[in-house]
């Protein structure tokens, strides 16, 4: 039987949206915690460039890009949906950008 599988990608901030910069330690404290429920994670060494808009405000930001592969059960979603809200806070963001889509580990 194969199993279902699920990559999650989440951009970080490296700016709050106030412009100030995210202590790097905030950083890697969020991947780790990611490595640390789900044993393995993966993130871009670059930063990920992005411009957008809010209530007539244009961000420009930089990210890092952090992807997970997770088993695609509820509960995984759940847990990431409860990060990606938590950092959301904890980082002042207006929104916290996660996406995901199903995968095939060949």
């Amino acid at each position: 039987m194969r199993m279902r599988y699920r990559r999650f990608e989440v951009l970080l901030p490296h700016q709050f949206n106030d412009g100030r910069a995210v202590p790097r330690k905030w950083l890697i404290e969020a991947i780790f915690e990611l490595a640390e429920y789900f044993g393995g994670v993966s993130h871009e060494s670059q930063k990920v460039s992005g411009i957008w808009h809010h209530q007539k405000v244009i961000y420009r930001e930089k990210f890092t890009r952090v992807v997970i592969d997770v088993d695609d059960k509820p509960e995984n979603r759940q847990w990431l949906k409860r990060y990606r809200n938590r950092w959301k806070i904890r980082l002042q963001q207006i929104e916290l950008w996660m996406v995901s889509y199903r995968i095939e580990i060949e």
